[in-house]
């Protein structure tokens, strides 16, 4: 399995799912062991990712008329254009990477969107105090998800939110 972490650090919420993908490489392991990268804003870059998988976990925020930190767990194929990183005019992004392996012929990965909704997307590298409360139980979605896909999760570390946001802030 894979998970991808997307995002704009740079635009404080929609940052989510760098810090959530960061926080769980560095807190956890994992049996079977499960690659964890920083998409970014990779979007088409991240094509090549997509096809050595059959699973995929995406953490993001994601686009929902909602109370800001409402989680949601969504199949890729049920997404549409809900996420905030899938892409505009100028650029592609993860889902539509998708429909680009779709068009070639080749598999489609099980890709999951691990969704929170944002309270401010404004240029800013942190995230919001409301996010930020509610990142635990974010994460705690994710590691439910993993389980319930037969991973085994162990802990090795507490490195706090606050200390990766500040990481990102000295790059």
């Amino acid at each position: 399995m894979l998970i991808i972490g997307i995002g704009n650090i740079l635009e404080k919420d929609d940052g989510v799912g760098v810090y959530a993908s960061t926080y769980l490489q560095r807190n956890f392991k994992f049996s079977p062991n499960i690659e964890i990268i920083n998409g970014g804003v990779e979007g088409i870059h991240l094509l090549n990712r997509l096809e050595e998988h059959k699973e995929i976990l995406l953490l993001d925020a994601i686009k929902i008329e909602d109370n800001p930190s409402s989680i949601y767990l969504i199949p890729a194929k049920e997404l549409g254009d809900r996420g905030l990183n899938v892409g505009g005019a100028h650029e592609i992004g993860v889902l539509e990477s998708l429909s680009i392996l779709e068009l070639q012929g080749k598999p489609i990965p099980d890709v999951t969107l691990l969704g929170i909704v944002p309270e401010d997307v404004s240029f800013e590298i942190d995230l919001s105090g409301t996010l930020k409360r509610g990142f635990d139980r974010y994460i705690g979605v994710a590691l439910e998800f993993l389980d319930r896909k037969g991973t085994r999760v162990f802990k090795k570390n507490v490195i706090e939110l606050d200390e990766i946001i500040r990481e990102f802030r000295r790059l």
